[in-house]
């Protein structure tokens, strides 16, 4: 792990005292936790908004062959 000196304010230091308490976690594995739902949150955002952007990039492509009639080819019967 990497070190970081973070500041809170008071109120943020003192919820964190009474929730790592109440679990039995120390403040820096709550503060930890805390960022890795962050990260996911943030991460599964972008991705959709990845996805969203890619979505018919290739509709108006005119040198493309005609996937349709290729799919058809595939079909057994």
């Amino acid at each position: 792990m990497i070190r970081t000196q973070i500041y809170l304010t008071e109120d943020q230091r003192n919820e964190l005292a009474i929730i790592g308490k109440s679990f039995g976690k120390k403040q820096s594995e709550l503060i930890r936790e805390a960022i890795d739902r962050l990260i996911d949150q943030v991460g599964k955002n972008h991705r959709e908004v990845v996805l969203r952007e890619a979505a018919g990039i290739w509709r108006n492509r005119k040198d493309l062959p005609d996937f349709k009639s290729l799919r058809s080819e595939w079909n057994r019967g």
